[in-house]
């Protein structure tokens, strides 16, 4: 039989059918790489093992320990310095006084008059303003003195 027997206008051979069939596989693949890919993207560092960063907790975890009253502060204390001294009597060593020490550790909290981020925060702010007042050729204060005092004065806003 003839091409012009069978009414094909022209002839294709293997090669040229198997060029085809990649041609148009190349894009149709292409897409759904791309779709795939965006998915998988998206769930990086998203599975059992990540990592979990502060903007990813809930807020009222992140501030637990800034609510807490002294009660449970000092409950909480007491239960870690009880297991301090059991591990230390463990270990044959002698055990902890579990109530000197945390008579010792609160008041130390209580000596220190403030939170440590705010008593430093105020010692910036006092360290900064000697800065100016040594510019502008006036003397520095003390600086210790004068984070006492503002704490003080802060202290005494809330009476």
């Amino acid at each position: 039989m003839s091409v012009a027997a069978t009414g094909l206008p022209f002839a294709v051979s293997n090669g040229e059918v198997i060029l085809i069939v990649v041609a148009v596989s190349i894009p149709v693949a292409a897409i759904a790489f791309a779709v795939g890919a965006r998915e998988a993207l998206r769930e990086i560092g998203k599975g059992p093992f990540s990592v979990e960063f502060d903007t990813d907790l809930p807020q009222r975890t992140s501030n637990a320990n800034a609510e807490a009253t002294p009660a449970v502060r000092e409950q909480e204390l007491r239960q870690l310095l009880e297991g301090k001294a059991f591990r230390q009597s463990r270990r044959g060593e002698a055990p902890l006084d579990v109530d000197r020490e945390l008579e010792r550790l609160l008041s130390e909290s209580v000596a220190a008059g403030a939170d440590p981020g705010l008593r430093a925060e105020v010692r910036q702010l006092v360290v900064a303003r000697n800065e100016r007042r040594v510019r502008q050729g006036r003397e520095p204060l003390d600086v210790e003195v004068e984070v006492d005092r503002q704490l003080a004065e802060l202290e005494n806003l809330g009476q």
